[in-house]
């Protein structure tokens, strides 16, 4: 059996259909119906990742996650019928890993469970610190630096600067990166990349005009180098 998910939705046919999707997958799948219930079997379960929906009895999504976050960095997607730019954001700050809106695609949501499942398992293999040069990002603690000092970056910015480091000197072309992003930022184009990586040159480049970090592939995308 793969990797334990545990199912946190209170509509019994969804739950069972998540169920059903989990395990055709290969991952072991428990599904619980309140936020209580999810908050004890996390803490008590040890699972690889939550699928956690926002409406739900007793304690709700938003506050289980608040709870879980302050506890663990254990993965955590959220379902919801909500899809406001307002309720995305707030999932997020939360300290939500990624956001599905309900109806979902199986296909689109298997996908985003696999990729943050080989997040969670390449940031344990690499001590959760990935390294470009002198470029540090710290997936847990939400951290960047450069040369040692601290880079602010908004959620999208960082998802990009956390998926070109995990991986130096590959290139990711835009389509790639725009699908790092989504869940983050709502309303985007492949052209909304190029401005996330202009403003993280400004915040990671000695001279944004002349980038040695963060480096455009002409023709194809970028990448961060290890010089």
């Amino acid at each position: 059996m793969g990797a334990y998910v545990l199912v946190a939705e209170d509509d019994p046919k969804q739950a069972e259909l998540l169920r059903r999707y989990l395990e055709r997958e290969g991952y072991e799948a428990r599904v619980v119906h309140d936020g209580r219930s999810a908050i004890d079997e996390a803490r008590q379960g040890d699972p690889d990742l939550v699928l956690l929906d926002v409406m739900m009895p007793k304690v709700d999504g938003l506050d289980v996650c608040r709870v879980l976050r302050a506890e663990s960095d254990l993965p955590i997607l959220m379902l919801t019928a909500r899809s406001t730019e307002d309720d995305l954001l707030l999932g997020l700050d939360l300290g939500a890993d990624d956001y599905v809106t309900k109806p979902y695609s199986p296909r689109e949501l298997m996908a985003r469970v696999r990729t943050l499942l080989r997040r969670a398992g390449r940031s344990r293999e690499t001590g959760r610190l990935f390294r470009a040069g002198d470029l540090v990002v710290d997936p847990v603690r939400h951290t960047v630096t450069a040369a040692g000092a601290p880079v602010e970056c908004t959620l999208a910015e960082f998802r990009i600067i956390e998926t070109l480091a995990a991986e130096p000197e590959r290139v990711f072309t835009r389509k790639q990166l725009l699908e790092r992003i989504h869940g983050f930022d709502r309303f985007i184009t492949e052209r909304t990349v190029d401005v996330h990586v202009m403003n993280l040159r400004r915040k990671i480049e000695p001279d944004p005009r002349r980038p040695v970090r963060l480096l455009t592939v002409y023709g194809v995308g970028y990448k961060l180098t290890q010089a």
